[in-house]
C-alpha cells in the first residue's frame, strides 16, 4: 500500500521513521512518499521536502517565512494527488499538518494523525478541525485519551514512541570514558546543553546556558548538535569557550551527563528517560512570547510536567532565565543533594505512567489493519 507521510521536525522525522518501520513489518510492500528528514530516507521511499526548510519556531518567524510555507503547502498538495496514497499520515506540525488534512480529506483521501497536535495546551479551535478532517487520531501522552474522548474524539493509544526511540538508538548505556574517549573530549563529567533544534531557539536559549561554564569548572559542558544544523551555527556562541558539540548522539550524550539544560519540547521527556536530572529553559523573543503567555492554557512547559500533573523538573522562563537561576538550579541536581534523588525517583513514576516499549510497532499495525479494513 501506499502511504504519504509529513514531518516538518526533528522529532517528527524520528517517530516518522520508527513508524515507517512498524508499517513494514506488516506492510513489506509499503511504498513511501513524504516531507521529513534523514531518519525517513534511512527507512526508502521518496523525501520530497527536508524538515531544516520547514521548521519555523514562533509567532513572528512564521509571519516572515510566509511565502516559504505557502510554497511548502501546495508542493504538499500536489503531491499528494500525484501520488494516490491509501492513507496520508500527519506527524505533530499541526500550523501546516491541519491544513493538509483538510485538503487530504477534501480531495478523498483517508487521513490518520499521529502525535496529536497540543489542543490541551492552547488553541482548542483546532479539535473541530481534527473531528471533521482526521479518520483517526493516535496520541502519544496517556492524558490525552481522557482529554480527546470529552471532546468527542475517540482516540489511539498505543504507547509513547520515545521509549522505542532510545531503545532502538540506545540498547545499552555507554560508558562516560567509552563516550569522551571516541569523541575527542577530556575525561570529565559531563553536563549537557540540549539547546534545541531550530536556529532561533538556539540564538535565545545556548548563550544563557554557556554563561554558566565558568561556575562548574570540574565539569565540562557538551553541546548536542541538532540534526538539521551544522557546526556553523553553533560557532559563533562557543569560539572562547572550549565547549565541544556533539552531532548524532544526543541520547549517548545525555545518558553519559550528570545533569542537563534543556530546551522545552521533546528532549525533556527523553532527558527523564534517560534518568538525567535537568533544568528546563525556554526563552524566546518578546513577540512570540507575549503571546504565548495570553493564548496558552497549560501550567507546564515541559512534558515531564505535563504528564505528571505536577513540577517534577524545574522549568526557568524568559526573563527568569538569568545566569544566575540557571547555577542556582543547577547546582541542585549536582550527586548528594535531595532534589536529584527526587527528580530520579518521579522519573520512575513517569515510565510506568506512559507504558511498555514497542508503540511505533504497534501503531505501524493499527494502521496498516485499518487500511485493510476500509
Amino acid at each position: 500500500m501506499k502511504y504519504f507521510i509529513v514531518a516538518g521536525e526533528a522529532s517528527g522525522d524520528l517517530h516518522a521513521s520508527n513508524l515507517m518501520k512498524g508499517i513494514k513489518k506488516n506492510d513489506p510492500n509499503a511504498d513511501f512518499c513524504y516531507f521529513g528528514g534523514d531518519l525517513m530516507v534511512e527507512q526508502g521511499g521518496t523525501l520530497l521536502k527536508h524538515y531544516r526548510d520547514m521548521a519555523f519556531m514562533g509567532f513572528l518567524e512564521v509571519l516572515l517565512n510566509l511565502r516559504t510555507i505557502k510554497a511548502n503547502m501546495e508542493l504538499c498538495q500536489q503531491s499528494i494527488v500525484r501520488f494516490k496514497p491509501d492513507v496520508v499520515i500527519l506527524v505533530d506540525y499541526p500550523g501546516f499538518n491541519l491544513r493538509i488534512a483538510k485538503f487530504a480529506k477534501l480531495s478523498g483521501f483517508k487521513v490518520f494523525y499521529y502525535i496529536a497536535p497540543k489542543v490541551w495546551a492552547w488553541k482548542e479551535s483546532r479539535v473541530e478541525k481534527l473531528k471533521r478532517f482526521v479518520d483517526k487520531l493516535f496520541v502519544i501522552f496517556p492524558f490525552e485519551i481522557e482529554y480527546f474522548r470529552s471532546k468527542g474524539i475517540d482516540p489511539i493509544y498505543e504507547g509513547n514512541p520515545s521509549i522505542d526511540a532510545i531503545a532502538n538508538k540506545l540498547p545499552h548505556p555507554i560508558p562516560l570514558n567509552e563516550f569522551c574517549e571516541k569523541n575527542g573530549l577530556p575525561q570529565k563529567p559531563i553536563i549537557a546543553l540540549v539547546a534545541g533544534s531550530r536556529k532561533q531557539e538556539i540564538r535565545y536559549n545556548l548563550p544563557v546556558m554557556l554563561n554558566v561554564i565558568n561556575r562548574f569548572p570540574e565539569y565540562q559542558f557538551v553541546i548536542a548538535g541538532a540534526p538539521s544544523l551544522d557546526y556553523s551555527v553553533y560557532q559563533p556562541y562557543i569560539s572562547d569557550t572550549g565547549v565541544n558539540v556533539v552531532f548524532g548522539q544526543t541520547y549517548q550524550l545525555l545518558s553519559c551527563s550528570t545533569l542537563a539544560f534543556v530546551t522545552s519540547g521533546t528532549a525533556t521527556l527523553e532527558a527523564a528517560l534517560l534518568n538525567v536530572p535537568q533544568v528546563v529553559c525556554y526563552r524566546g523573543n518578546f513577540f512570540s512570547m507575549l503571546i504565548a503567555w495570553i493564548v496558552i492554557k497549560v501550567k507546564y512547559i515541559s512534558l515531564v510536567n505535563l504528564n505528571m500533573g505536577f513540577e517534577v523538573v524545574r522549568e526557568v522562563k524568559q526573563y527568569d532565565l538569568t545566569p544566575d537561576t540557571l547555577y542556582n538550579e543547577a547546582k541542585k541536581l549536582l550527586p548528594g543533594n535531595p532534589e536529584r534523588e527526587r527528580q530520579l525517583e518521579l522519573y520512575g513514576q513517569l515510565k510506568d505512567r506512559l507504558g511498555r516499549i514497542g508503540a511505533s510497532e504497534r501503531v505501524g499495525k493499527r494502521i496498516v489493519d485499518l487500511i485493510k479494513s476500509s
